[in-house]
């Protein structure tokens, strides 16, 4: 349908065809929603998250892991890539899609995530509620949207990484284990992980000064600079009410007596891999500007 009434497949042709129109064709803004509708399947967008949850809790973590990172930033960079280039000129028809994807998925992200006792399940709603602040940079569609999202997309993929090195460590006698409760105690039997999941957990609930605080930070500085300051206010009540399965999570690993030792054996390259983490996580409070500045470089790009 995008070929069919734009007359090319190539995006600058595509796009140089809706500049010349005096108005967006209703055929070409339904097969521009199938799009934007087949890529939210792939971040996980609410109400496209059905297979989210059980394919998190049912695949091996490995596996898991990989899909939490690497299928969802790159279909965020093909989104970014469409919505920035080709279809920029339908902006006020894609505006209003990705206006309530943003707002189900920051909802059903927040409070799914609530009554869950399987924390690769509990990380699945943790993804469709970060997409959902995504969404919101898509939304304003300049450089300093799309910087945001980038400089998010960053963060989120370190912080996501540390935490399932983590659950790969969840091992008691090298049978992998999933339920939250397993981690009851963690600080006692294992400190140094259970410090290191805290930091990663603190950022990703947005807690000021951590990485994942900048992150929400400039998402709701662009979309207020821009006049949307309902998705900005329902970012922040669904960055609260997500904080809360964060912290459950603090709460079982130092208040809470320990249930099953995990194993202790934890590889070289996990420990890379939570050391990065962790760097980057603390180590972003003191030098911003480098990444922000790599983020806006990114984004203007585009334009």
């Amino acid at each position: 349908m995008i070929y069919g009434f734009s007359g090319s497949l190539d995006f600058v042709l595509i796009e140089q065809s809706l500049e010349g129109m005096s108005a967006v064709p209703p055929g070409f803004i339904v097969g521009m929603v199938f799009i934007i509708a087949a890529v939210a399947f792939k971040i996980s967008a609410a109400p496209f998250h059905m297979w989210t949850p059980d394919v998190y809790q049912g695949a091996p973590t490995c596996v898991t892991a990989f899909f939490a990172i690497v299928p969802k930033v790159a279909a965020l960079a093909l989104l970014i890539r469409l919505l920035s280039g080709p279809f920029y000129g339908a902006h006020e028809q894609w505006e209003q899609v990705l206006y309530m994807l943003a707002i189900v998925s920051l909802v059903f992200g927040a409070f799914g995530g609530i009554a869950q006792t399987n924390i690769k399940r509990l990380m699945a709603y943790s993804s469709i509620n970060h997409m959902g602040y995504m969404l919101i940079g898509l939304i304003v569609a300049n450089e300093m949207g799309i910087g945001a999202v980038i400089l998010y997309a960053l963060i989120y993929l370190v912080s996501t990484a540390g935490v399932f090195v983590i659950i790969l460590c969840m091992r008691t006698e090298g049978i992998s284990v999933n339920n939250i409760e397993k981690l009851s105690g963690l600080s006692q039997t294992h400190p140094v992980l259970a410090y290191t999941m805290a930091i990663l957990l603190f950022s990703m609930s947005g807690l000021p000064p951590l990485a994942g605080f900048f992150g929400k930070l400039f998402i709701f500085n662009a979309a207020v600079s821009h006049g949307y300051y309902a998705l900005a206010v329902i970012g922040v009540v669904a960055s609260v009410v997500a904080a809360f399965y964060y912290l459950r999570i603090i709460k079982i690993m130092f208040f809470d007596k320990p249930i099953d030792e995990l194993d202790h054996d934890i590889g070289i390259e996990r420990r890379i891999v939570l050391f990065v983490s962790v760097a980057f996580t603390i180590g972003f409070i003191f030098m911003p500007s480098a990444i922000i500045t790599f983020a806006k470089a990114a984004a203007a790009s585009l334009f």
